[in-house]
Parts: structure tokens; C-alpha cells; sequence
């Protein structure tokens, strides 16, 4: 492009010339967010997995942009409180959701009204971790009891029906569907009672005002180590590296098929620009890559992802086919 002599001329030159430039810069470079905090919604009290999870990214990504990433627990309706929250926000990358299976795999079954579409509302940015649930009983109750194990709280529960009570972090979640998936497999009953989250469930849980829990293993973890609760096998198909002598509940009950695992993953609303969404899933992966983070997670039981926006929609595609027949097979309904 010829850009000497006439003043008209160069001026329309030097326009074209930015124009071009501007659009061979990479999304990243013209895009001007983040320019304020972020706020990272956590759909659960404080004190579970989702929180954990959530405060460690949250940071990361802080440090990666150059605004605070701040984190806002809406407890409520196993989740859809703070879902529904998130999928009502402008997607202009300012309000985040910390997901779980539960919002985004179970509660579209289990529910009989959904305030939001998990698949058609959201934009996925990344899985940030799946961990195994463990089934853990209030280690002095269990003591008194004699239960020892899987098959000794089976024994127990089916002599003495109704005088367990079961605590989860809401209707709907994992950690419910895991104790409904070892009610129906078992023909044993408790008494379901649902929190706003694992968090104030494990309080109840480590002061005896429950009996058992089918609870995330990080958020279980320091409870289970420190003696208060006794850990009688992990709800994932293979064992955990996080706690390898602990069987799982298909080896220590005799319960084929028996899986119920939870995962956690960033969410924006949909119409969030790919750039953002991918932004932030490439700072996601990065962080959960540094050997300081990712050693902690695995030692919490928690293993890290980071996958593609486009890897992460295809999971929760099939997590709702998945859970929908989970929850065929246990009959739990939500109204």
C-alpha cells in the first residue's frame, strides 16, 4: 500500500494499516478483561471440596491477570441456588461458577423443576479436579458399635433398621447419590439429611448428631486423620493413591458396579467470549500443573485437570446420560 503524499491518502492508510495490525494479534492481546475482580460463585457453605477447590484457583488466577479472583459461597437446592445465579449473569467474564457433578450432572435428574439448562446456559472453561467420595462414619459412634468396616455397617444397618441417619452436602449432589446408589444396592435404610454443604454436614457428622456420610475425600481427609472419623472405603471404581489401603465400596461390600465419584469444574455464562473462556482455562492448566499444586491436590485425594473448554462439555454431556440412570436405579427425586 502506497502510504506517501497526500494527507487524505495516508490518513486512510494509517487506519487500514491498524486495522490489519490489530487483527493479527492474538485474541489474548485485543482483548481488554479482565479490568475489575472476578467473582468465583461456590454453590455450597464453606468448608467442602467446592470451597477448597475454588480457594485454590482463585489465587492463581489473581496473580496470572492482575485482578482479584474472589470467591462467593450461595449455598442452596444442592447447588442450583448458586448455579442459577451464575447462568443469570452477563456473560462478560466477571461472574464465574464453581461446578460440581451435582449442578451439572445429577440435579437435571433429580429435580423435577431446573431453574437453568446445565448444558444450554453455561460456557465450560475447564475441569479443574474429579476426587472420589469416601464413606466415613462418626469414629466413636462406630467404636460403641463395633463397625469396623463396609460389611459390619451393612450387618448393623440391616438389623437395626432406621437408627442410622445420613448426612449429605444437599439434595442432589454426589455425595447424596452415593449414599442413595448404597441404600438401593444394600435394602438397608437411613434417614437422609441434607445441608448447604459438606462443610456444616461434617460438623454435624464429627459431633455425632449424624451417623454416616458418603462425603468428597479432600474435604473428609483432615476429619479422617485426625480420628474423628473413621473412613471405610472410597465410592470410585479404583482406589485412591491419596489413601491405597482403603478399599473401595464394590471390594468391601460385595456391591458390583457400585461408583459414585464427584468432579469440579469452571463454568462462565453462556455467551462469555471464547477468548476469556480460554483465557482462563490456559491459566487453570498452568496453575494445576505447578508441582506445588498438584501434589497437594493428590495428597488430598483430589486428581487435577485442566482439560479444553471443548473436553469439558463433552464430560457433562455425558455425566447427565450417566447420572440420569444412577438415578433411575435409586429413585431419588427432589420436588
Amino acid at each position: 500500500m502506497n502510504c506517501h503524499f497526500q494527507p487524505r491518502r495516508r490518513l486512510l492508510c494509517a487506519i487500514g494499516l491498524a486495522t490489519i495490525t490489530l487483527a493479527g494479534l492474538p485474541a489474548a492481546a485485543q482483548s481488554s478483561w479482565p479490568t475489575k475482580p472476578v467473582r468465583i460463585v461456590v454453590p455450597f457453605a464453606p468448608g467442602g471440596t467446592t470451597d477448597i477447590l475454588a480457594r485454590a484457583v482463585a489465587p492463581e488466577l489473581s496473580k496470572a491477570f492482575g485482578q482479584q479472583f474472589v470467591v462467593d459461597n450461595r449455598a442452596g437446592a444442592g447447588g442450583n441456588v448458586g448455579a442459577d445465579l451464575v447462568a443469570k449473569s452477563p456473560g462478560d467474564g466477571y461472574t464465574l461458577l464453581m461446578g460440581t457433578v451435582g449442578t451439572h450432572g445429577i440435579n437435571k435428574s433429580v429435580y423435577a423443576k431446573m431453574p437453568f439448562d446445565p448444558q444450554k446456559d453455561f460456557a465450560p472453561i475447564t475441569l479443574v479436579a474429579g476426587v472420589p467420595n469416601v464413606m466415613v462414619m462418626n469414629a466413636e459412634k462406630a467404636g460403641k458399635l463395633g463397625i469396623n468396616s463396609v460389611a459390619d455397617f451393612i450387618k448393623y444397618a440391616k438389623s437395626h433398621p432406621g437408627q442410622f441417619s445420613m448426612a449429605s452436602s444437599g439434595n442432589g449432589t454426589s455425595i447424596h447419590l452415593a449414599g442413595e446408589l448404597f441404600k438401593s444396592q444394600t435394602g438397608i435404610f437411613m434417614t437422609h439429611i441434607p445441608y448447604r454443604g459438606s462443610g456444616p454436614a461434617l460438623l454435624d457428622l464429627v459431633g455425632g448428631s449424624v451417623d454416616v456420610m458418603f462425603d468428597n475425600l479432600p474435604s473428609a481427609m483432615p476429619q479422617i486423620k485426625g480420628g474423628k472419623l473413621r473412613a471405610f472405603a472410597v465410592t470410585s471404581a479404583q482406589r485412591s493413591t491419596a489413601m491405597p489401603d482403603l478399599p473401595t465400596v464394590e471390594e468391601a461390600g460385595k456391591l458390583k458396579g457400585f461408583e459414585a465419584s464427584s468432579w469440579f469444574g469452571l463454568l462462565a455464562p453462556a455467551g462469555t467470549p471464547p477468548d476469556i473462556v480460554n483465557r482462563i482455562q490456559q491459566e487453570v492448566a498452568k496453575a494445576l500443573a505447578t508441582p506445588a499444586i498438584k501434589e497437594k491436590m493428590l495428597a488430598q485425594g483430589a486428581i487435577p485437570s485442566g482439560n479444553t473448554p471443548q473436553e469439558f462439555a463433552k464430560l457433562i454431556d455425558s455425566e447427565i446420560i450417566k447420572w440420569a440412570q444412577v438415578v433411575k436405579v435409586s429413585g431419588a427425586k427432589v420436588d
